[in-house]
C-alpha cells in the first residue's frame, strides 16, 4: 500500500502552488494557431489563469510564421519533434489533469495518445481529428476522452457568413431543440433569449442588457427541423444557369496560347499585304488576287518564266510564307487540343454560373464548408492549387466543379464565374494568399461578399477598414473554446459564433457552500458576459422561464450562454470552497511563474 499512497501524494503535490493553493496541470501539444488559442482560452483574462499550470510541447523549429503559443508568458515550453514517452515524462505528464493533442495528423495523434497512456493511464484526453468517424474507437481505447474537429466546429460560421445568414447552429437540451436565427424570421413565442445585436456594422454587441434589442436570438424549433428555413431559402435562390454559347467562346479563347495567336495574326497580315502587292503586279482583281495568294501560299504554284519580274518575286515570297504557315497551323491545332483537354480537366472551361458560392482552398475547413453548402442546396465551385487536395475526392463525388489554379490570379477566379457569384469564401492556410484572392475577387466584382480566413484579429480589422472586407474568421479562434472546455472536462452543449466572438452554451452545477449557494437567480446573469437560459432543481425538469428572485440551492443546474471569461467567473462562483492541501514532506517547491495580466 505504500507505493500507491506515495504516488497519490506526489500527484497531489504537482497540483499545488507554492502558497498551497490547488493548481491543475494541463499539457498541450501543437504547432499551429489552434494551440495558441487553446492556451489563451485556458488562461483567459481572469485570475483563474494563475490557478492553472500549462505545459506546451512544440516542435524544435517553428513551422509557420503564425504563433503557436510558445511565446506566451507564464507557460512552460518543451521543444520536441517526437511525442513519445520520453517527451511526456519531460513534460511531467504523470499526475496531469489533462492532455490536448492538437496536431493536424489523425494517426500521429492516436500514436501520441497511446504513448501518453503509458505515462499516465487515467489521463483526461482531448484529441483533434479531421475524421470524426474515429471518435467511437478512440473512446473505447481511452474512456475519459473527447474527439473534436476544429473544422466541424468552425465551418457553420463560414457557411452563414457566405450566405449572409446567422450561423446554422442548433442543439437539443432539456427536451427542446434550439437554433440560432434572426428575430424577424421566428415567431415571438418561439424566442428563448436574445444573443446579439449585429445591426451596427462596426461592432457586434453580444448578450445586451435589453433582451429585446437583440436581432439574433436563440429560438425553439417548434414542429420543424432546425435549419430547414435556411435550407429552403437558399435552395429557392440557387439556380443553375448554363450558357452554351458562352462556354463555346471560352473554349475557343483557351484553344491556343497567346504567343501562337500573335504569330498567326502577324503571318496572316504578311500574306494579306503580299496579296495586295500581287494584285497590283499581276493586274488582277482583289478577289482573284486573294484566291491566287491562298493557292500559292498553301500549295505552291508552278513556275512561269513568262510572268513579270514583280509577279515572280511575290510568288517566291508567298511560297516561303507558305513554308512557315503550314507547320504553324499544325502547331495551333496540336496546342489547342492539348490546352482544351487540360482546361476541361482543371475546370477552366466551365459554364457560366450565377448565384453560386466559390470556395477557395479544399483543406480541412474548405472541405467542410463545401459539404455544408451542398447540403443546403447551394451551388458551389471550388478552387485549389492541388488537384489532389484533401477535399478533391469529395468534390468529385458531390459533383462540385474544381478549378485547379492559383486563386490569386484573375484568370482562375473568372474561370469560377466570380463575377456573378453571391459569395467568395477564401479559406486556405496562407493569410497573404487569402487576402490577394479576396482583393482580386473584389476587382472583378466590387459588390462581392467576401468571407476571409485570417488568423490575426488586428490584421482583420485593418483589412476591414482599408478594403471594406468586413467578414473575417479564424478557425482556431472559433474552435479553441470547445477544446479548452473539453480539456477542463466541461460539457459544452454548443458553440455559437457571432462575428469574431464565440459564445458557449453549457450547464453549470452549483456546489454546496459555493458563492452562488443561497443567492437569487438574478446573480447569475451579467450584461455582455453571461445569460441564464434555464434552471433545474435536483431531480426536476428544466424551467425555461424561471423567476429570477428564486434562491439557488446546492445541486441546482444552470444552463447558460456565455463568453469564455464570463463562464470562467461563473464556474468559480459555483465551485465548492477550496481546501488547502499540505504537500508531502520533502516535496520540492514548484517554480513561481509569471502570470498573464488580467
Amino acid at each position: 500500500m505504500a507505493e500507491p499512497l506515495l504516488d497519490r501524494a506526489l500527484r497531489a503535490s504537482r497540483r499545488l502552488r507554492v502558497n498551497g493553493e490547488p493548481r491543475a496541470h494541463y499539457v498541450i501539444c501543437g504547432q499551429d494557431p489552434l494551440a495558441y488559442w487553446v492556451v489563451r482560452a485556458l488562461r483567459g483574462s481572469e485570475p483563474q489563469a494563475g490557478r492553472l499550470r500549462i505545459t506546451l510541447i512544440v516542435p524544435d523549429r517553428q513551422r509557420s510564421p503564425a504563433p503557436d503559443g510558445r511565446d506566451l508568458p507564464g507557460i512552460e515550453v518543451i521543444r520536441a519533434d517526437r511525442l513519445d514517452e520520453h517527451t511526456f515524462r519531460r513534460a511531467n505528464l504523470a499526475g496531469a489533469a489533462g492532455l490536448a493533442l492538437l496536431h493536424q495528423d489523425d494517426v500521429g495523434n492516436m500514436h501520441a495518445a497511446l504513448c501518453a497512456q503509458e505515462v499516465e493511464p487515467g489521463l483526461r484526453l482531448v484529441v483533434r481529428m479531421f475524421n470524426t468517424g474515429l471518435a467511437n474507437g478512440v473512446r473505447q481505447i481511452f474512456p475519459d476522452s473527447a474527439v473534436l474537429s476544429d473544422a466541424s466546429i468552425a465551418a457553420p460560421a463560414f457557411v452563414a457568413a457566405a450566405l449572409g445568414e446567422v450561423a446554422p447552429t442548433h442543439f437539443r437540451h432539456g427536451g427542446r431543440t434550439l437554433y440560432l436565427a434572426r428575430r424577424e424570421d421566428v415567431r415571438p413565442n418561439e424566442v428563448v433569449c436574445g444573443v446579439a445585436d449585429t445591426r451596427d456594422p462596426q461592432q457586434d454587441l453580444v448578450l445586451p442588457t435589453d433582451d429585446r434589442a437583440a436581432d439574433v436570438v436563440l429560438a425553439e424549433a417548434a414542429g420543424r427541423p432546425a435549419g430547414t428555413e435556411l435550407a429552403a431559402r437558399r435552395l429557392a435562390r440557387a439556380r443553375r444557369r448554363r450558357r452554351p454559347v458562352a462556354m463555346v467562346l471560352r473554349a475557343i479563347r483557351s484553344f491556343a496560347t497567346r504567343k501562337i495567336g500573335i504569330t498567326v495574326i502577324l503571318l496572316l497580315a504578311v500574306v494579306g499585304l503580299l496579296g495586295g502587292l500581287y494584285a497590283n503586279a499581276a493586274h488582277v482583281s482583289l478577289a482573284d488576287a486573294f484566291y491566287l495568294t491562298l493557292v500559292t501560299t498553301l500549295t505552291g504554284q508552278d513556275p512561269d518564266t513568262a510572268k513579270g519580274a514583280a509577279e515572280q518575286v511575290v510568288q517566291v515570297i508567298l511560297n516561303l510564307a507558305g513554308l512557315a504557315l503550314i507547320p504553324l497551323i499544325t502547331a495551333v491545332v496540336v496546342d489547342g487540343v492539348v490546352n482544351a483537354r487540360l482546361a476541361l480537366h482543371t475546370g477552366r472551361i466551365l459554364p457560366e454560373r450565377s448565384g453560386h458560392v466559390v470556395v477557395v482552398g479544399l483543406g480541412n475547413i474548405g472541405t467542410r464548408v463545401m459539404a455544408q453548402l451542398n447540403d443546403f442546396g447551394v451551388e458551389v465551385v471550388a478552387i485549389d492549387k492541388n488537384r489532389d487536395a484533401r477535399g478533391a475526392g469529395l468534390a468529385r463525388r458531390l459533383g462540385v466543379p474544381l478549378v485547379v489554379g492559383d486563386a490569386a490570379e484573375e484568370e482562375t477566379l473568372r474561370a469560377a464565374s466570380v463575377a456573378t457569384c453571391q459569395a467568395l469564401v477564401v479559406v486556405s492556410t496562407d493569410d497573404g494568399a487569402n487576402l490577394r484572392a479576396a482583393l482580386n475577387g473584389r476587382t472583378i466584382n466590387d459588390q462581392l461578399r467576401v468571407v476571409l480566413r485570417l488568423f490575426d484579429g488586428h490584421f482583420a480589422e485593418r483589412v476591414q477598414r482599408a478594403f471594406g472586407i468586413g467578414t473575417s474568421r479564424s478557425v482556431s479562434y472559433l474552435a479553441a473554446p470547445s477544446f479548452a472546455a473539453a480539456l477542463l472536462d466541461r460539457a459544452v452543449i454548443a458553440t455559437i459564433p457571432v462575428g469574431r466572438h464565440a459564445l458557449l452554451v453549457t450547464e453549470v452545477a452549483v456546489a454546496a457552500g459555493s458563492a452562488l449557494d443561497g443567492r437569487p437567480l438574478a446573480a447569475v446573469g451579467r450584461t455582455g458576459s453571461v445569460r441564464l437560459l434555464a434552471h433545474a432543481r435536483p431531480g426536476q425538469r428544466y424551467d425555461w422561464s424561471p423567476d429570477h428572485r428564486l434562491v439557488i440551492v446546492a445541486g441546482d443546474r444552470l444552463t447558460v450562454v456565455a463568453r469564455r471569461a464570463g463562464l470562467n467567473a461563473l464556474l468559480r462562483e459555483a465551485a465548492p470552497p477550496e481546501e488547502e492541501i499540505t504537500p508531502p514532506v520533502g516535496t520540492p517547491p514548484l517554480p513561481r511563474e509569471t502570470e498573464e495580466s488580467a
